[in-house]
């Protein structure tokens, strides 16, 4: 908490609160989610790039397609609260979560440090996290598409599609792909779906 800048814009912050549900109809859990009101960010003073790559529909079709052919498995991940893991490089003010005020510093605000979802920038900074962190393993970015990730070792290949916070690992190599979920594991939270049976609509 800070004592905000005199002429400073100040992002808003709202809670949203879902119910998630089994396929039963019966409540798994409750869950909140702070979020900031990106509507009042002002670009040049608190955002300026916004861009972030999704794998494009035929980059997915074609690495599944060519996984099946050479009977490649296929694995799916999916890594939890993405926007809250990239670094920001603007400053940004926000208001203290709703609830969260004390009497003495009800007039300070939120200087963040990290992303956090609804800003502007937030996917575009996880992306570049996931992207530096990818490269330590090993994955180097295709320049056909930039949410296609691949992996040449002497063993064979390993080949990863990244779609938001949904990541699809395959190759020829079972040890390899092995090593990069494990990777991926130690530095983002993330639920291991197993074999990939359904993915944007594709079954």
């Amino acid at each position: 908490l800070v004592d905000p800048p005199s002429n400073c814009d100040i992002v808003g912050s709202k809670w949203i609160f879902t119910v998630k549900c089994h396929s039963d109809g019966s409540v798994e859990r409750y869950k909140a989610r702070l979020v900031a009101k990106g509507y009042t960010q002002t670009y040049g003073v608190d955002f300026f790039e916004t861009f972030s790559p999704v794998a494009r529909l035929v980059t997915i079709r074609l690495i599944i397609s060519v996984a099946v052919y050479s009977n490649w498995p296929m694995y799916q991940l999916n890594v939890k609260n993405v926007f809250l893991y990239g670094d920001l490089e603007e400053t940004v003010y926000m208001q203290q979560p709703p609830g969260f005020k004390r009497q003495r510093e009800c007039r300070k605000v939120c200087r963040l440090k990290k992303a956090i979802c609804g800003l502007k920038q937030s996917p575009r900074a996880w992306f570049h996290e996931l992207s530096e962190v990818v490269s330590q393993c090993g994955l180097e970015k295709s320049p056909l598409d930039h949410s296609l990730f691949i992996k040449k070792i002497s063993k064979g290949i390993v080949v990863m599609v990244v779609y938001v916070d949904d990541i699809i690992l395959t190759g020829d190599c079972d040890q390899e792909i092995s090593i990069t979920k494990t990777f991926l594991q130690k530095h983002f939270v993330t639920k291991d779906l197993d074999h990939l049976r359904y993915f944007l609509g594709i079954e």
